[in-house]
């Protein structure tokens, strides 16, 4: 049976946000320092015994977190429509990551978004 690697990288980032349509105080502005961790899958090392250098998808996740620092994510257009919850920011950040990052021998396999210690919301694909 193959097997596979699992590389862990993690970032951080503040923004704030407000909850529409939530009923309670989350809903009025309020902010955050965001914590990031991306999982990427790797099913191939390359000669050095690397599936995907760190240093690659710590500019790759920090170019996708840089876009949500320090603004008001409810100003970004990906949450124009929809409440940027942890929820929708760990799906966001797992798309951009995917699109950027996926390869025949390399996939994101997860991205799980904490909004405080303790509390978080991870997206991956089944």
């Amino acid at each position: 049976m193959p097997g596979v690697y699992d590389i862990y990288v993690k970032d951080q980032f503040a923004s704030a946000h407000a909850l529409r349509g939530y009923d309670g105080q989350h809903a009025e502005m309020h902010g955050h320092n965001w914590t990031v961790e991306a999982c990427i899958q790797c099913t191939k090392l390359n000669q050095r015994g690397i599936g995907i250098d760190f240093q690659d998808v710590r500019k790759t996740l920090g170019d996708v977190v840089g876009r949500l620092s320090h603004t008001s994510l409810n100003d970004v257009a990906e949450f124009g429509a929809i409440n940027p919850t942890s929820e929708n920011l760990a799906k966001f950040i797992y798309s951009e990551l995917s699109r950027r990052l996926n390869t025949v021998h390399i996939q994101v396999k997860k991205v799980s978004v904490f909004e405080s210690q303790g509390c978080g919301a991870a997206y991956r694909e089944i």
